[in-house]
C-alpha cells in the first residue's frame, strides 16, 4: 500500500485541508465558497462510486447555498462558518432530501424539516452537501443483499470505515466536504474518525439537541462533530451546542467560546493516562503503544503533567452500556422486528434479536452501575483535568469481517474500540490522530474531560496537533473502481441452547427458524455482560435515575 502523504494545511492550499483554514481563506478573499463546493462535489464525483460517502447529494441545492454565501461575504455578512460545506449523517433530519437510516425500515416520513443540529448549521452559513452513509439505525453493520451503498476506507478501500457515522468520517477524509455531523452511542463518532484519520467529539450527553435524530440508545445517543482537526470541531460546536426545547434531555449549561479553546500550550494541566484497563486482552496493534507513547510525550513539551491512572470499573461499566444500547434499542424497533424481521440488515436483526437476553433486572442494575461509575470518575478530577486512552486497540479491520462487529463488542475481553464506557457516564471525549500502523493505517486516541468541559479536551487536541501533522495526512488516490471484498452476511451458529431459545420465544420477534441459531449464539456473550455488573459494590441501594442527574 503507497505510504501516507503528509501535508501540512493552510491559506495556500487549495482547496484548504480544514475547516479553519478555508474560513481564514474566505476571509482573505483567497477562495469562494462556490470554490469549496464545486471541489467537495468534484471529489465525490471522482470517488463516491468506490467509497460509499453519500446516501444522496443536494448537488443543486449546495451549488445555490455556495452562491448565496459568497454573495453574502460581498456584502459584509460574517456567519461562523459562512460558505463551508458540510455533510450530515442521514439518520439526521434535513431538509432537501429522506432520513433512511439506511434501512427498508424507516418510514421515509420519519421527519419534516431540519433537525435542530443542521438548523444551527444552515442559520451559520453552512453549505449542506448531503446525507451520509451510516450502519442501518446506527448499529447494523454492511449488508451485501440489501440496495445501500458499502462505504469503504480512504486509506485501504479493502478495509472497513468503521461505524456507525461511516460516510461523515469517510468523506471529511477523501475531501467531499469540511465538516460532518455524526452521532455517537457507543463509539459512532469516535470509532470511525480514528479508523478514518480525522478528528471527531462525543460532546457531554445533552450538550447538542439530538431530536431529529432517529434513535438507537436514548440515555447515550450524541450528535457530534466530525472534522480534520479540534480547531475545526471548536468551530462547529460553538454552534451546534446548546438546549433545545425540543429535546427534553438537552441541558441548559452555559456554553463557553469554544474558538478560544485551541491552542496555546499546556502548562499545568494534569493528565491521566490509562495504557492497560482499557485494553486488557485485547487484539492489540503493535504500533499503538509507541504511537501513544510519543503523544503523551509532546503533551508533556506542552508544559503537562502525565501520570499513569486506571480507570474506575471500566470493564462494568462497559458491559452497563452495551447492556443499556441493546435494550433500548429494541425497545424502539420491537414493532418492525416482529413485522419485517427480514427487512433488517442481516447483522442488524441479530444484534436486535439479543436483546431478548437482557431483562428489566439487567437494565435497571445497569443503570446503578453508570451511577456508580460517575461518582467513582468524578473522585478522580480532583487530581485530572483529562483522561487519555487509546481509541481504537488496532486499525481498520478488512471489509470482510465487517458483519464480526456486532459479535466483537459483546465479547467480553477482546474490545477493539475503546468506547463505550464514556457514553454510559456521559462525559465529553474527543478523538485525534495520533500515527499509523506498520500498515500505513490510521491509529488515535481520546482525551475525556469532566461533564461539560469540551473546551478542555479541545484545547488538548488542538495543542498537539498544533505541532503535530497526523490529522492533515491525506491517503493515495482513491482507485478507479474497486475488486475488494464486500462485507460477509452473519452467519448463523449451531447448537442454540434451551434456555436462549425460550427466551426468544417470549420475546415474541418473529424470528425465521433458519436465524434462530444466529442470534442465541450470542446468549452466553449477553449473560456474561450481564452476570459482570450483578454485584458491583455500592450498586444495591443506588437510585437508578441519580445517572441522569450527571
Amino acid at each position: 500500500m503507497a505510504a501516507p502523504t503528509v501535508e501540512r494545511a493552510d491559506a495556500r492550499t487549495d482547496p484548504p485541508l480544514t475547516l479553519s483554514d478555508a474560513l481564514r481563506a474566505l476571509d482573505a478573499g483567497e477562495t469562494t465558497s462556490t470554490r469549496l463546493t464545486e471541489a467537495a462535489l468534484a471529489a465525490a464525483d471522482r470517488d463516491d462510486a468506490v467509497l460509499g460517502v453519500f446516501m444522496s447529494r443536494f448537488t443543486d441545492a449546495a451549488l445555490a447555498a455556495a452562491r448565496a454565501a459568497d454573495e453574502a461575504r460581498a456584502a459584509g455578512v460574517r456567519l461562523p462558518l459562512l460558505g463551508i460545506p458540510v455533510g450530515i449523517k442521514d439518520i439526521i433530519a434535513a431538509e432537501g432530501g429522506e432520513t433512511t437510516a439506511q434501512s427498508l425500515v424507516l418510514d421515509r416520513a420519519w421527519a419534516d424539516g431540519d433537525a435542530p443540529a443542521v438548523a444551527r448549521l444552515r442559520a451559520a452559513g453552512a453549505v449542506i452537501v448531503g446525507k451520509t452513509t451510516t450502519m442501518e439505525f446506527a448499529f447494523g453493520t454492511p449488508d451485501p443483499e440489501k440496495p445501500f451503498p458499502i462505504p469503504r476506507n480512504p486509506w485501504d478501500v479493502a478495509r472497513w470505515t468503521g461505524g456507525s457515522s461511516s460516510g461523515s468520517a469517510a468523506g471529511v477524509a477523501g475531501g467531499m466536504f469540511l465538516g460532518a455531523l455524526g452521532t455517537d452511542t457507543g463509539a459512532s463518532v469516535r470509532m470511525p474518525a480514528a479508523l478514518c484519520g480525522i478528528t471527531g467529539l462525543k460532546p457531554t450527553f445533552g450538550r447538542v439537541p439530538k431530536s431529529g435524530v432517529v434513535p438507537l440508545g436514548y440515555s447515550c445517543d450524541c450528535v457530534g462533530p466530525m472534522a480534520r482537526s479540534a480547531e475545526d470541531c471548536a468551530k462547529l460546536l460553538t454552534v451546534l451546542a446548546g438546549a433545545d426545547p425540543a429535546d427534553r434531555s438537552s441541558v441548559a449549561e452555559p456554553v463557553p467560546d469554544y474558538l478560544n479553546s485551541p491552542g496555546g500550550d499546556l502548562a499545568g494541566l494534569r493528565i491521566g493516562y490509562d495504557a492497560q484497563t482499557a485494553v486488557s486482552g485485547a487484539a492489540r496493534d503493535g504500533a499503538v503503544d509507541g504511537c501513544l507513547e510519543a503523544a503523551l510525550d509532546i503533551l508533556r513539551s506542552r508544559g503537562a503533567k502525565v501520570v499513569p491512572v486506571q480507570l474506575p470499573l471500566y470493564w462494568e461499566v462497559t458491559s452497563a452500556t452495551l447492556l443499556t444500547i441493546l435494550g433500548e434499542a429494541a425497545a424502539y424497533h420491537a414493532p418492525d422486528l416482529r413485522d419485517r424481521w427480514s427487512d433488517f440488515f442481516a447483522s442488524t436483526r441479530v444484534g436486535l434479536g439479543m436483546s431478548a437476553f437482557v431483562s428489566a433486572a439487567d437494565l435497571v442494575q445497569a443503570l446503578r452501575v453508570r451511577r456508580a461509575g460517575q461518582l467513582a470518575l468524578g473522585e478522580l478530577w480532583d487530581e485530572f483535568d483529562v483522561l487519555i486512552t487509546p481509541t481504537v486497540a488496532a486499525p481498520a479491520p478488512p471489509l470482510e469481517n465487517a458483519a464480526d462487529y456486532i459479535g466483537t463488542i459483546f465479547a467480553r475481553s477482546d474490545l477493539t474500540y475503546l468506547t463505550a464506557y464514556w457514553n454510559g457516564l456521559g462525559n465529553p471525549v474527543l478523538t485525534v490522530p495520533v500515527g499509523f500502523s506498520a500498515a500505513g493505517l490510521p491509529l488515535a486516541m481520546q482525551v475525556a474531560g469532566r461533564p461539560f468541559a469540551e473546551d478542555t479536551v479541545l484545547r488538548v487536541g488542538a495543542a498537539y496537533q498544533a505541532v503535530t501533522d497526523w490529522h492533515l495526512a491525506r491517503p493515495a488516490p482513491v482507485p478507479d473502481s474497486v475488486d475488494a471484498p464486500r462485507p460477509a452476511a452473519t452467519q448463523p451458529l449451531p447448537d442454540p441452547s434451551a434456555p436462549a431459545l425460550a427466551l426468544l420465544e417470549l420475546a415474541g420477534m418473529g424470528i425465521p427458524d433458519a436465524e434462530l441459531p444466529a442470534v442465541a449464539a450470542a446468549f452466553s456473550l449477553v449473560r456474561g455482560h450481564a452476570d459482570r455488573i450483578r454485584d458491583v459494590p455500592g450498586t444495591r441501594y443506588a437510585d437508578p435515575a441519580a445517572v441522569f442527574r450527571a
